[in-house]
């Protein structure tokens, strides 16, 4: 039944004008309706440990978190979560006051950036972004500023030059993402090093999202910023349990802060979902003390799988940058003869049965973006190569 109404105002906020139907569900869609290989979005096809999920089960029976929890999150994650940034970073946090449980990443962007982002804002992001990231900048206010990331020497490289030209007096903060969704780039200590350098002498806070912290290849090294100096107190770091335990459902994630910015955040995101996710923060606690063969397993099959598919993406005659971390494999589809990523991803179903993402929609530039693509390999091995056989007729259609 359609809304009536005599005005001529726009039912939706105009602050979320530009903001559609997101790719992801449109590519999704699509998939289903050709049977295709889904290598859009970022989820796992296979869960992760059984003893994590059997966890989840223990606490669900035991009556732990079934009724609402409290809101920072369960003591035992905060704690856990604590452990690990210390273990990992050598990152001393109070789990009491420097902890905040979020519904995952996405709710923490969020919270943060209504939190801390008033009307008029600038906020500086590295483009391209994850799509979430342009909406909660939109909702809190602000006006982003993107900073591309562009390809060079097999990768997709910051320019430290155009980051600083970019901050101005109206320059609120940073919103920095590494490993780097889409492009799988993995900031380097001497890259973090000079944006820390930034922040501090222009008194910057930053949004650091660090959800693929665990997924790095090749001798990189992921590295917070939060423990650059002076960035402690100004740096608000965000991960999540989802890509790294392969429960993306859950929507388990986290804030660490200094306690002042996790009141901040905190006072926004009790207004969003309140609490979420009860037992299953249970479970993500014991998930985080797990051995570190584990993580070291995940890397390494990561890797292989990467390396199967942007092996067939090679082999179908694109141009790859292989990722130095994250889910996600870029391809550049210029070499087929083709320039415009949306219409190559539109049209891949029911020319090769497999589904990609036009990584042009995560940039205001969308010229900078148009001939990229994004496909995702956290995937089951088999799921992978049939996708790569399936590209191969690409260069000869």
């Amino acid at each position: 039944m359609a809304v009536m109404t005599s005005s001529p105002r726009p039912l939706l906020n105009r602050r979320l004008a530009e903001f559609g139907t997101t790719i992801f569900a449109e590519m999704s869609a699509l998939a289903l309706r050709t049977g295709s290989i889904n290598l859009g979005q970022g989820f796992p096809d296979t869960d992760g440990p059984e003893e994590v999920r059997e966890a989840a089960v223990r606490a669900l029976r035991d009556g732990r978190g079934n009724q609402y929890p409290p809101g920072p999150g369960v003591p035992e994650l905060r704690t856990a979560v604590a452990a690990h940034q210390w273990r990992r970073y050598g990152l001393s946090l109070d789990p009491d006051t420097e902890v905040l449980v979020t519904a995952g990443a996405t709710e923490a962007i969020a919270a943060a950036l209504l939190a801390l982002v008033e009307p008029g804002d600038e906020v500086v992001a590295l483009e391209p972004y994850y799509d979430s990231y342009a909406a909660c900048i939109a909702m809190a206010g602000g006006r982003r500023v993107p900073v591309t990331l562009r390809p060079r020497e097999g990768r997709f490289r910051l320019d430290l030059d155009e980051l600083r030209d970019a901050v101005t007096d109206r320059t609120r903060l940073l919103l920095v993402n590494t490993p780097h969704n889409p492009t799988g780039t993995v900031l380097t200590r001497e890259e973090l090093a000079a944006i820390a350098a930034l922040a501090v002498e222009r008194d910057l806070l930053v949004v650091t999202d660090e959800v693929y912290e665990h997924l790095v290849f090749d001798g990189a090294e992921h590295v917070p910023l939060a423990t650059f100096p002076g960035m402690r107190e100004r740096t608000v770091t965000i991960s999540s349990a989802g890509k790294t335990f392969s429960f993306t459902g859950w929507k388990v994630g986290w804030v660490t802060a200094a306690p002042e910015l996790v009141t901040a955040v905190r006072s926004a995101k009790q207004f969003l979902t309140y609490v979420s996710a009860g037992p299953f923060q249970y479970a993500v606690a014991e998930a985080l003390a797990l051995p570190e063969a584990y993580f070291t397993g995940l890397r390494d099959d990561l890797r292989a799988k990467r390396d199967v598919l942007a092996a067939g993406l090679e082999e179908a005659g694109l141009t790859v940058y292989r990722p130095s971390g994250t889910y996600f494999v870029t391809a550049d589809i210029r070499p087929l003869g083709e320039s415009d990523g949306v219409a190559f991803c539109r049209a891949l179903p029911e020319r090769a049965g497999v589904v990609a993402i036009p990584t042009a929609v995560f940039y205001d530039h969308r010229e900078a973006g148009a001939p990229f693509v994004r496909f995702a390999f956290c995937k089951q091995r088999p799921v992978l190569e049939e996708a790569a056989r399936r590209l191969k007729g690409l260069g000869a259609r």
